[in-house]
């Protein structure tokens, strides 16, 4: 777990459950958003609420993901992990007790956008922290096993939403995500020390800030890593918002039907992840993001096809698997293009990879609800749309630099680092 990078400071003692613990904070985004999906239609009908509108609680928690990591991960490079870390897991119990206690539709999107925002810290400090202690395959490893932990989430999420919506409302959904939030912020006093040292961190505040931001942005290479998995969150997060009513509504699953469907859609999704870290440190981080990419326009093309016209069930159910599988199998050779070439700026880097992530979900949410709860046409239209952006943006943006130059400004890679990415 020793850092690599030439120039680093000497890396600090940490702790054997560190890593656990990395791929536990995960857990953030994908519990925030899954636990209480099979209650969503209970909810629209209790807040008295349309389905677009119900469907706001979606998008409100995934821009509230997309900005807290924004500002999380420059503030944990200047200021280190830990602290911050530990202020977002207390903010995140807090607004969960919120949530549960929302009088209305109106108040709980509130409180869903700022239990969004104290989420958001979790995610980008596990990818920041990885980076701190990982290098070469251990680090795409690492990113391929953040992705298998977060399909797991997604798995354990819908199952004990179905299960505990047997016995209690959508407010007792959100206060077993207290209980959540309360469990990790035990674990992480206990075993999260700090992996950011005191002389690798930035100075200069919001100026520096805005320079590393404008360095991140002027890379082609990230930025067509950032965006192509922009684009695929949004059609994953389109998924989301509109799968409970497609099956539910339209295919008449219970909600325990459609989180037996939905884990097993995530069992996909946490398999592809596990394969693609393989494959991308031992055959192509490219390929293997290009495979990706087809797969989830597979499932994007089946789901327009639903659309188009009336599909029997297990067309829709292989259609949402591959679209999952799909995104999965992106995610961790994106992540290792956008992150590997920047180890001192890695929280700013990985606070624009999420923003990007959860805020073009955020904006795809809500437009799968645009034809009600009765027609699967706007969800098979905006998956289409997202993956085709994807390819473009991948294709035109990330192309490999000539000779495997390494990229400018602070945090570059050395030498050795830009050349085995670049031949990948």
């Amino acid at each position: 777990m020793n850092r690599t990078d030439p120039g680093s400071a000497a890396r600090p003692t940490v702790s054997r459950l560190l890593p656990s613990l990395l791929l536990l904070l995960t857990v953030f985004g994908p519990i925030s958003m899954d636990l209480y999906l099979p209650a969503l239609p209970a909810l629209t009908r209790e807040l008295g609420a349309a389905t677009s509108i119900a469907q706001l609680t979606v998008t409100a928690c995934l821009i509230g993901l997309a900005l807290g990591q924004l500002v999380a991960g420059p503030l944990s490079d200047r200021f280190g992990r830990r602290g911050i870390l530990l202020i977002g897991v207390a903010a995140y119990i807090g607004t969960s007790l919120l949530c549960a206690a929302a009088p209305s539709v109106g108040l709980l999107i509130a409180a869903r956008f700022v239990q969004g925002l104290a989420g958001g810290v979790g995610i980008v400090i596990a990818q920041a922290a990885g980076r701190d202690v990982y290098a070469g395959g251990a680090l795409i490893r690492f990113y391929g096993r953040l992705t298998v932990v977060g399909g797991f989430a997604a798995i354990v999420g819908p199952l004990l939403g179905g299960a505990l919506s047997t016995v209690a409302d959508w407010r007792g959904l959100f206060l077993f995500l207290a209980v959540i939030g309360s469990a990790i912020l035990l674990i992480t006093l206990l075993a999260f020390g700090e992996t950011l040292p005191a002389a690798d961190r930035t100075v200069g505040g919001l100026r520096r800030t805005l320079q590393d931001f404008r360095t991140l942005l002027a890379d082609r290479i990230f930025l067509g890593a950032v965006l192509s998995q922009g684009f695929l969150y949004a059609a994953v997060f389109a998924y989301l918002a509109g799968a409970t009513y497609v099956l539910q509504d339209i295919y008449g699953l219970s909600p325990q039907g459609y989180a037996l469907a939905f884990g097993a859609n995530s069992a996909g999704f946490m398999v592809f992840g596990y394969f693609a870290g393989r494959a991308a440190e031992q055959w192509s981080v490219r390929g293997t993001l290009t495979v990706g990419v087809a797969i989830t326009g597979l499932g994007a093309l089946g789901l327009l096809a639903a659309g188009i016209a009336p599909m029997p069930l297990w067309v829709v159910l292989v259609s949402l698997f591959a679209l999952a599988s799909g995104v999965a199998t992106a995610s961790p050779p994106a992540t290792t293009l956008a992150l590997v070439e920047y180890p001192q700026i890695a929280g700013t880097a990985s606070s624009l990879l999420g923003m990007v992530r959860f805020g073009f979900g955020g904006i795809a949410a809500p437009l799968v609800g645009i034809a009600g709860a009765a027609s699967i046409l706007p969800l098979g239209l905006v998956t289409v749309a997202a993956t085709v952006l994807a390819a473009v943006s991948f294709a035109v943006l990330a192309r490999p630099r000539r000779g495997g130059a390494p990229a400018p400004g602070p945090g570059g890679p050395s030498t050795t680092t830009a050349t085995v990415i670049t031949a990948h």
